[in-house]
């Protein structure tokens, strides 16, 4: 998860570099990044249903390989066309057989109740190792060597995470359900979700999260550049956010093992919101691109362990591959609008003001919905002896 996430990370320093080095208009490229979360979030529930099913080991290797592949591609035939197959299509498709959907879920089946949240959140904390060490990797190459080397580079990192898979698997063998115990059929615990208020708005509020980040993560390099802040600065920006984030999710967790996840998550959103209203204001310096970074790191992928957790809090562990997955693609598709809609916007009228104030608008809204979630359990898995009976 890591190298995953680590890798989708970078995606926003090569913009301007395929801009100016091979002329293609930053909507187009824009497009490609936001299409790899819309196939994501649509590729998820798949993904997690499988890996609920089969297990981790055959799911991750092929998502490696997958990503891996798509990688390789937008590096030998840098155009459009093959980075909205590379980086749109098959890493999107990549990336939802080794992170959230999949990882989550088997550390959610492995943890006991009492520390699941935790375990979570220090899950989502490792992703962040990725984005702290890839990032500047991925400037660095870039800036010596060109795009095409820094794409294949981060295509041979993703490559040999395919077993890590094998490892997952033997982690969740020792804490599967007991076998007494039969769960619900997946379609009935997807009605029920449905039917839950408290996961139709988990759902609306998660469009806000992937609205924000994908947004900031893919345009924020831009933005400082438009700003005449020194060109590696949006580089050290995220990977600033990636080093807070470790905490962040750590806290996130354990915020989420004591308190109801959906208020932690409310006060999550409103932090984020103010800080990126904050940042928008203010004049831009170095020092307050920092902080800024700092904050969204602590705020970053907190929603995530909190998210995962409520729902397995609701509806068990069983189908929780599949559950995250439908929600997440909600999610995602919030992810698609912030990455496309900036580099659209700004081919449009020049500026990202209209997308800072997006971001400030949807993360208020989310922070409302959760507040108003309530956490009522659905019904219990029914015990093998009393369905023959």
């Amino acid at each position: 998860m890591s190298a995953a996430l680590g890798i989708r990370q970078t995606f926003g320093l090569f913009i301007n570099p395929f801009s100016f080095d091979h002329g293609m208009p930053v909507t187009l490229i824009a497009f490609a990044i936001a299409l790899h979360n819309l196939v994501w979030g649509i590729a998820q529930p798949f993904a997690g249903a499988a890996a609920d099913r089969y297990g981790c080991a055959r799911v991750v290797a092929f998502g490696a390989m997958t990503f891996a592949a798509g990688l390789t591609i937008s590096a030998i035939v840098p155009s459009g066309a093959a980075l909205i197959v590379g980086i749109g299509v098959l890493v999107g498709i990549g990336i939802s057989c080794t992170s959230f959907g999949v990882v989550m879920a088997a550390v959610g089946r492995s943890a006991s109740v009492e520390t699941r949240s935790m375990a979570m959140g220090l899950a989502s904390a490792g992703g962040s190792f990725g984005q702290v060490l890839l990032v500047p990797l991925a400037q660095f190459v870039t800036e010596t060597s060109g795009v095409s080397a820094s794409l294949l580079v981060l295509a041979l990192l993703m490559l040999a995470t395919a077993p890590f898979g094998i490892l997952l698997d033997r982690r969740g063998a020792a804490t599967e359900p007991r076998p007494h115990l039969a769960a619900a059929p997946l379609r009935e615990v997807l009605a029920q979700a449905i039917r839950h208020p408290g996961y139709g708005l988990l759902t609306i509020g998660f469009f806000a999260c992937g609205f924000q980040l994908a947004f900031i993560a893919t345009h924020l390099p831009g933005y400082l550049i438009l700003c005449h802040m020194p060109l590696g600065l949006g580089a050290t920006a995220l990977a600033l956010i990636g080093l807070f984030n470790i905490a962040g999710s750590w806290c996130c967790g354990w915020l989420g093992g004591r308190f109801r996840q959906q208020y932690v998550l409310g006060w999550l959103y409103l932090v984020r919101s103010v800080a990126i209203g904050i940042f928008f204001l203010l004049p831009k310096t170095e020092t307050s691109v920092i902080v800024f970074a700092s904050v969204m790191g602590l705020a970053w992928l907190g929603a995530v362990p909190l998210t995962s957790g409520f729902v397995a809090r609701v509806f068990g562990t069983r189908h929780l591959g599949a559950l995250f997955g439908v929600c997440f693609l909600s999610h995602q598709v919030g992810s698609f609008l912030g990455a496309w809609l900036g580099g659209f916007v700004f081919d449009l009228t020049g500026s990202y003001s209209l997308i800072w104030g997006a971001t400030v608008f949807a993360g208020l809204l989310a922070a409302v919905l959760h507040f108003l979630i309530k956490d009522t359990a659905a019904s219990n898995p029914v015990p093998v002896d009393m369905a023959l009976a």
